[in-house]
């Protein structure tokens, strides 16, 4: 049986495991299958079964949705790989999709933002402003990052 490893990847994980008790404020874990920024932690008295509880509560990184969490302090919770790269917009088609180019000048066009988002997008296109978004790259999927100045 021959195998063909050109066309393989790394291997990179989209996850790698943590130590709940490793894990801080600010930080990032998987809560309910969820990738999460933690909002709050609090950690438990050890109790007679002798493993001290912490509590995680977290934002989807994604959503913005609320996830809780219990995790004993000795057990491996997974924390997403995130990864972040700026782009200037260039144009935007009716359909909402991006045309982006990154500082190389290499450009990119498969990223759709939401209808509200798009509008507000195109007003500054048609005024002629800079426009810079974030994409960020989370269990394997690309999302348009802009908040626009207020």
């Amino acid at each position: 049986m021959d195998i063909d490893f050109s066309k393989g990847t790394a291997g990179a994980s989209a996850t790698f495991p943590m130590q709940c008790s490793a894990l801080r404020k600010g930080g990032m874990v998987m809560i309910k299958g969820h990738p999460c920024k933690i909002s709050e932690m609090s950690t438990s008295k050890t109790g007679k079964h002798g493993h001290a509880k912490v509590h995680l509560v977290g934002y989807d990184i994604i959503t913005n949705k609320k996830y809780e969490d219990i995790c004993p302090s000795t057990h491996n919770m997974e924390v997403p790989v995130v990864s972040k790269k700026d782009y200037q917009i260039i144009d935007r088609d009716p359909d909402n999709f991006l045309t982006l180019m990154d500082d190389s000048g290499d450009t990119k066009a498969d990223l759709k933002v939401v209808d509200d988002v798009g509008e507000q997008i195109q007003v500054k296109l048609d005024n002629d402003e800079a426009i810079t978004v974030s994409v960020m790259t989370v269990l394997g999927k690309e999302y348009v990052i802009w908040k626009p100045l207020q």
